[in-house]
């Protein structure tokens, strides 16, 4: 693949991002190219969530997804993103999302949005990592490497990834870890528009979610016969972000199990961030804390342990 400019892609990913509705509910879109001819699956879960979002209140933002990715999608067929309205209510908007191609299903996500309302705050802190300027981009780690998934993540994708951690594309990392750390944003600023860097960061936490796993059990991406996929993902967004600002990830595999399974837990944070936004992967519950003085919730509202609807 020849050296593109990185703005390139990242401009023909916002077109291929540009969900086009096909009536109220119903969308359709074309697919990046990707080695293998299957649809990454981030792509997916970005263009499910573009088309979700734009079928509720404009000032409703995501706040979590959780897909389940069931067939391999191929890259030259279009995908059809029917959206099923489950409940519209004072706070919470909740949309079931099914993508499919020929008839046949390749994901089915639930979203949900919030109004923009104040609450209780608290967080982690993220790990140190070096500036992602002082640290090699994808092109500069697999630029020379004569491969179409080295050529691919190198020149034509839209995300700029500056990884603290070794590459473990040709050879597994000597010390065996669970974590993996590093930095990404995309290559020009883009427009206020936060459903389109939430779509783009459902997009990014695709791309290192299952490499603690490799690094965990002493696999390169190179490895013969290694066989990964994601099965399914879920992602909250704690606070808005952009993804045109450099974006610390931390990865994390917890458990692997036979079967053969894993989890992987990834937690990002705004280079201009004080505190820890959990995001993609992992457990966890989400709630609902209004701060004193705000009035009650209507029990009608309250639909699951999950938070309001």
């Amino acid at each position: 693949m020849t050296a593109v400019d990185p703005a390139a892609a990242l401009d023909r990913a916002l077109a291929v991002f540009d969900v086009v509705r096909v009536d109220d509910m119903t969308f359709t879109a074309s697919s990046l190219d990707h080695p293998g001819g299957r649809i990454f699956g981030g792509q997916v879960l970005a263009q499910a969530l573009l088309a979700a979002g734009r079928t509720v209140a404009p000032d409703r933002f995501p706040h979590s997804l959780h897909g389940y990715f069931l067939r391999a999608g191929d890259i030259d067929e279009p995908v059809t993103y029917s959206v099923e309205t489950l409940r519209d209510g004072g706070s919470f908007s909740a949309r079931r999302t099914d993508a499919s191609q020929g008839g046949v299903p390749i994901l089915s996500m639930i979203s949900s949005f919030q109004d923009a309302d104040p609450g209780l705050e608290h967080a982690d802190t993220m790990p140190t990592a070096p500036d992602p300027e002082t640290l090699p981009s994808f092109a500069d780690v697999y630029g020379e490497i004569e491969h179409p998934t080295a050529q691919y993540w190198s020149y034509g994708q839209p995300i700029d990834g500056r990884s603290v951690s070794p590459s473990i594309f040709v050879r597994p990392q000597e010390e065996r870890s669970p974590e993996v750390l590093g930095w990404w944003r995309v290559a020009r600023p883009l427009a206020d528009d936060p459903l389109l860097h939430a779509a783009i960061a459902a997009y990014a936490s695709d791309i290192s979610i299952l490499e603690p796993i490799a690094r965990n059990h002493g696999i390169s991406w190179s490895t013969p016969g290694k066989s990964i996929a994601s099965l399914d993902h879920a992602m909250w967004f704690h606070r808005p972000l952009r993804a045109d600002d450099w974006i610390l990830y931390e990865s994390r595999s917890p458990v692997g199990v036979r079967g053969p399974r894993a989890l992987d837990r990834e937690d990002v944070q705004p280079r201009r961030a004080t505190r820890r936004e959990r995001g993609p992967g992992g457990d966890a519950p989400g709630a609902v804390d209004r701060p004193p003085g705000r009035s009650a919730l209507d029990p009608t509202e309250c639909a699951s342990p999950d938070g309001v609807r």
